[in-house]
């Protein structure tokens, strides 16, 4: 882990600062219901933050030996300095140390910025959802279902 950078597990008292930039980060974003929840049923759900300061977030749900992530975000201000990856690294080595053997994601075609970022951390696209997500004028978006074996 880089000097600096730190992963805490998500708590209520994060939900303010994670919905505040999930709002400017996402056109369709999830809702602070959603986080809760997501905390109240055990979710790995992570904060990483730079010294005391948050810079990115996370939820993955890991069941049996298949780990699915939900949620991965960076905060704007922090973006294209190597975060999301770190996050992604520290993700997958929480899924195996939780048993999983596979990770898998969904991740919108347009989203082209995360795409290369999936791949170059070993994800390779399997397949497609249609209509998996929400869009501009009430159109739905397609996703690629990436997996990456751990």
């Amino acid at each position: 882990m880089t000097a600096g950078f730190g992963f805490v597990p998500m708590t209520d008292e994060d939900l303010s600062w994670v919905v505040e930039n999930e709002r400017e980060l996402h056109a369709f974003p999830w809702s602070e219901g959603n986080f809760a929840d997501s905390l109240r049923a055990g979710y790995n759900c992570w904060v990483m933050r730079d010294e005391a300061e948050p810079v990115a977030y996370a939820v993955m749900l890991t069941v049996i030996d298949e780990a699915h992530l939900l949620n991965i975000s960076v905060a704007r201000t922090v973006q294209r300095r190597g975060i999301g990856g770190k996050l992604l690294e520290y993700l997958s080595s929480e899924a195996q140390r939780a048993g999983a053997i596979q990770f898998f994601l969904e991740v919108r075609p347009s989203n082209t910025a995360a795409l290369a970022l999936y791949e170059r951390h070993g994800f390779v696209a399997i397949g497609r959802r249609k209509g998996y997500y929400p869009a501009a004028d009430g159109r739905r978006e397609d996703a690629i279902v990436m997996r990456r074996e751990l």
